[in-house]
């Protein structure tokens, strides 16, 4: 596991927290609104996942809490979900939509990482990336209404997930080389011009490049590129 005092100052939940969350709600406001609670549930579950890793010291104990929630989650394909408010939310607001509890499970592989390996290569954050954000960023364009299968969801999902992760980690060479593959993804992602319906995921993914691109938090023009990008697509 990612020794937390060492490499993981809480699995880039400190950063959710902060300043991510604030941006978030700003994004939320642009989701159709049928469509913000499946959003919503989708987000409060890797925050759930998050804080897991934030607070799991012991190897062991984090790979249960994990297996219990990706067990918890098929679940719901086949029966009612237990008094957990969160997986109410996907029961309630996702399923509906054609989500799948084992679909959403799919996110804890890549949180799964964190736990398993003990130093962060960069094959460990690639599969990190992809279990994590491009899931993530697939589920939201698919109760969006635009394709999941889009190469530009994925990369942003990828890039999204690792610019998070790299304000959390103590490695400098780990934060360096997440930061690089973001850095990497995100460009891509964003060279292309968004559908209307998957602009929120854009907006998120402008947000992270900003970051890497060391904007500060509450600069005029993190909000006026990302609005920019709400008009345009690009």
């Amino acid at each position: 596991m990612v020794n937390q005092g060492k490499q993981l100052a809480g699995a880039g939940a400190a950063a959710s927290e902060q300043a991510m969350q604030p941006e978030r709600n700003l994004v939320l406001t642009y989701v159709p609104a049928p469509r913000l609670p499946a959003i919503a549930a989708l987000f409060a579950l890797d925050d759930m996942l998050a804080e897991i890793l934030r607070t799991t010291s012991e190897p062991a104990i984090g790979q249960i809490r994990l297996t219990w929630w990706h067990d918890a989650l098929g679940k719901l394909d086949s029966g009612p979900p237990p008094a957990q408010p969160i997986l109410q939310a996907v029961a309630r607001d996702l399923l509906p939509l054609g989500v799948r509890g084992a679909d959403a499970a799919t996110m804890i592989d890549g949180w799964d990482v964190l736990i398993e390996e003990s130093t962060l290569d960069p094959d460990a954050l690639r599969r990190f990336g992809d279990g994590r954000g491009a899931t993530l960023f697939g589920l939201a364009a698919r109760v969006l209404g635009g394709s999941s299968d889009l190469e530009m969801v994925r990369l942003a999902g990828i890039g999204w997930a690792l610019a998070d992760l790299a304000s959390g980690l103590s490695s400098p060479a780990e934060a360096e080389e997440a930061r690089s593959q973001a850095l990497a993804h995100l460009r891509q992602a964003l060279a292309q011009r968004w559908p209307g319906p998957l602009r929120p995921l854009g907006m998120l993914a402008h947000f992270a490049l900003l970051d890497m691109g060391q904007v500060p938090f509450g600069a005029p023009r993190r909000l006026a590129r990302v609005l920019w990008h709400r008009l345009t697509g690009r």
